[in-house]
């Protein structure tokens, strides 16, 4: 009985109340809580990730364009690498991997 009225008294401090009021809305209640945030966070490192995916793919493309622009031989090799063209006095054989 006695652990009771000292668990009462607890719980009756105004700024025990207080504290756990706004601890519980923060974490629940707030429009800035802990699960916006976190996944804020997620979304912003998976657009960063993407972002660098990106640039990267865009200085490889620059640089294949460069080369597609001052070399006649490159010409030649990325119109048998991509499209499949071919001379008139040549076969063809495409192997596909699995």
């Amino acid at each position: 009985m006695k652990k009771f009225i000292s668990i009462l008294k607890i719980f009756k401090n105004k700024y025990l109340i207080a504290l756990v009021f706004f601890v519980v809305w923060m974490f629940f209640f707030d429009p800035k809580d802990w699960q916006q945030s976190y996944s804020r966070i997620q979304k912003l490192n998976n657009l960063q990730e993407s972002e660098q995916k990106l640039t990267q793919q865009i200085t490889e493309t620059q640089n294949e364009l460069n080369l597609l622009q001052t070399s006649a031989e490159t010409i030649e090799k990325y119109a048998r690498e991509k499209y499949l063209m071919k001379k008139d006095n040549e076969d063809l054989f495409i192997v596909k991997s699995r």
